[in-house]
Parts: C-alpha cells; sequence; structure tokens
C-alpha cells in the first residue's frame, strides 16, 4: 500500500465519519423528510459514499466515529453542511441543536463558544448565507 492510499482511506473514513453525522442530524426528529433525503443523496456523492455505505450508514449512524479533518476551515465546512441538514426541512428542532453541539465538540470547537457558535450557525443557514459568509462569521465566534 502506497503513501497515497493511506492518505484515500484516511480521507474516506473522514468522509463517512461526516456522513454519519449529516445522517444523524436527518434522523434525529425520527423522520427523514424529502427535502432532507435530496440533502442525504447529493452529501453522500459530494462524499464519495458507495449505495452500499449508504445504506449501511442509513441503517446505523451511529455505528461510525466522527474523525474530525485536523485543518480548521475544513472543520468550519462540515460545521456548514451539518447545519444545512437541519434547516433543509424548514424545522430546526431542540433534538437537532443538541445533536449539532455534539458534534461540534467532537470536531473540536472550543466547548466555551459551541452554544453560541451552534446558534450563529444556526441563523446564518437559515437566512441563505454561502460556505464563504459562513465560514468568516464563524471564525469571528472564536477560533481554536
Amino acid at each position: 500500500m502506497s503513501i497515497s492510499d493511506l492518505y484515500s482511506s484516511g480521507k474516506h473514513k473522514q468522509e463517512i465519519g461526516h456522513f454519519s453525522n449529516i445522517v444523524k442530524m436527518a434522523k434525529a426528529n425520527g423522520k427523514i423528510s424529502e427535502e432532507e433525503e435530496a440533502l442525504l443523496i447529493k452529501s453522500a456523492k459530494k462524499l464519495h459514499i458507495t449505495t452500499e455505505e449508504f445504506k449501511i450508514i442509513l441503517e446505523n449512524p451511529d455505528k461510525f466515529p466522527i474523525n474530525p479533518p485536523v485543518n480548521y476551515e475544513e472543520r468550519i465546512e462540515r460545521l456548514f453542511f451539518l447545519t444545512k441538514m437541519i434547516v433543509a426541512d424548514g424545522e430546526v428542532n431542540e433534538l437537532q441543536v443538541v445533536l449539532l453541539r455534539k458534534v461540534a465538540i467532537g470536531l473540536h470547537f472550543p466547548v466555551d463558544t459551541v452554544d453560541k457558535l451552534c446558534n450563529e450557525a444556526i441563523q446564518l443557514v437559515i437566512k441563505d448565507n454561502d460556505l464563504v459568509s459562513f465560514t468568516v462569521a464563524i471564525k469571528k465566534i472564536g477560533s481554536i
């Protein structure tokens, strides 16, 4: 196995971890809406998740660890896509917010700013900010 193979498999583990978190957000209220399902399919394609992996993760997303990226920008990007899943069906419920906070901590955002960070993330996505604007605003709350 070459170094590029190791990187590739490590990167895919991160993608699987990220996708499992997106699935957790979609399932947090006990059902997956049509909007959430469409976003799951789009996310799976972007993250190179196979059909078989998709089915396994959808069945049991808790089986997969977070595997956060080291890069701060990539962690903010993950937060962005997780927040988009929460807002996808137009309803943000408390279970989704609690889960988002837990995942944000798992992504190594500072515990003392997680509540403010997640609340701001939700508001930014509701207001349809793009990833660039989202990143700038999240960085203002506090970096690592």
